[in-house]
């Protein structure tokens, strides 16, 4: 990987994170697909079977991110987030001409192709903003990947509120937003993305996370209750307006962080210690020196400090050697390293994770694909509050196994894969009893 040039300092870390929350919003695109594969059926003609393949389309193209992650290795985020820019204009400009009958008779692999390359973007959008934001914060990668992925997941009611309020449940304004709206917010924060020196790890830094965490939290309660609100109640169009700008606010609240770093600074900058203050004796009694250690070393402690030097001693020669030419040392990454795509496709731990995700996404997508045909099944023509209910629970299993297993990492050294046997036990009795 070409060595990227470092923004320094302690908030464009968390500048990084509030704009890849707007970026992650838009990795949800894949979501929408209940709420626009009627207007396929109605206006295009397709059989069910045919809306199937589609919707196969659909999570092939949301889930095939291996060019993603090589590009995320090779190029800067910007590079990445501008080829998911290119794929969803084009990907959902045309299946908005073919809806819209502004281009008519466009033949099936057409559209499977262009639903393919449209939510194709969202791998490219999520792997830019997620490898950038976990090699940011370093220390704490679990609970970023938790509250990222968190957003992709509760990205679906954003969509469902946009489609009721401002879209007038309107499947070709959905599409136009999907193909004008979403490539206009990425190309607004793809400088804020960047790679940044590695946040440390304090107290200030978990509250942060913390305030982060419930701002996602409340935002994906008031979404789902707005939902139901809006479906029930006939609201007048200020008042509905006014709601959706809370939905904005409460997106917008994690650059509440960084602005709080810039006003604690400056105010810190403006207090001066008093003369005589608690500093100013700290100063003087660092001034002054020890003639005795406090603490004598013990004989263990010797005989540590001989092991370690010995083996250092012998880590030199091999060095030296290596140098030389005499010795060529090759080691394989461990885990909990970084490892190369060779590497890692032939580990076991590669395909017990691939068959997990496998057998455990696949199960909600195709749910999420036939959300439609469910509704209609159960004699719910809208499928909004359906889809706003799916995006709450997905929401609260992405976030919460992404800070539950970073607990249990740090208290317990626990594999963050063990956190997924619950889940699909709870699926597999799901499917027995169905």
């Amino acid at each position: 990987m070409p060595k990227l040039k470092l923004k320094a300092g302690s908030r464009p870390p968390w500048v990084g994170l509030a704009a890849a929350v707007w970026v992650e919003i838009s990795a949800g695109n894949a979501y929408n697909f209940p709420l626009y594969s009627s207007a396929l059926k109605s206006v295009l003609g397709f059989s069910q079977q045919q809306l199937t393949f589609l919707g196969v389309g659909n999570d092939f193209g949301e889930s095939f991110g291996l060019l993603p992650g090589i590009a995320c290795n090779n190029f800067p985020p910007w590079v990445v987030l501008l080829v998911g820019v290119f794929a969803c204009f084009l990907g959902y400009g045309v299946i908005w001409l073919a809806v819209t009958q502004t281009v008519s008779n466009l033949p099936y692999w057409v559209l499977w192709i262009a639903l393919l390359v449209a939510t194709n973007s969202n791998a490219w959008f999520g792997t830019a903003v997620l490898v950038t934001n976990m090699r940011n914060f370093p220390l704490s990668r679990g609970t970023v990947s938790g509250i990222l992925k968190g957003y992709v997941g509760i990205s679906a009611a954003v969509y469902t509120v946009l489609y009721s309020i401002l879209l007038e449940k309107s499947a070709s304004k959905l599409l136009l937003f999907l193909t004008l709206g979403l490539p206009v917010i990425c190309l607004a924060m793809m400088y804020f993305i960047r790679p940044c020196t590695p946040s440390g790890e304090d107290s200030s830094v978990h509250v942060h996370f913390v305030f982060t965490q419930a701002a996602s939290c409340l935002l994906a309660v008031y979404l789902l209750a707005l939902t139901v609100i809006y479906d029930t109640v006939s609201l007048s169009a200020a008042v509905s307006y006014v709601l959706l700008a809370i939905v904005i606010i409460f997106l917008l609240s994690p650059l509440g962080i960084p602005v709080k770093m810039t006003l604690c600074r400056a105010n810190a900058e403006t207090l001066t210690p008093l003369a005589g203050s608690t500093e100013h004796l700290a100063e003087g009694e660092g001034d002054s020196t020890q003639a005795h250690p406090l603490l004598s070393p013990s004989s263990s402690a010797s005989n540590l400090g001989s092991f370690f030097e010995s083996e250092y001693a012998s880590d030199v020669e091999t060095l030296l050697a290596m140098g030389e030419g005499a010795v060529k040392k090759k080691r394989r990454p461990r885990r909990g390293e970084d490892f190369k795509f060779h590497e890692a496709f032939i580990k076991a731990d590669f395909w017990l994770l691939w068959v997990v995700y496998f057998l455990g996404v696949g199960s909600g997508v195709t749910v999420l694909n036939n959300l439609a045909q469910i509704g209609v099944a159960f004699g719910v023509d809208d499928t909004t509050i359906l889809l706003s209910l799916f995006s709450f629970c997905n929401f609260v299993g992405r976030l919460g196994s992404g800070v539950l297993s970073e607990h249990f990492v740090r208290l317990f050294l626990i594999p963050n894969f063990r956190f997924s046997k619950p889940d699909i036990r709870l699926r597999c009795r799901y499917f027995l009893s169905v």
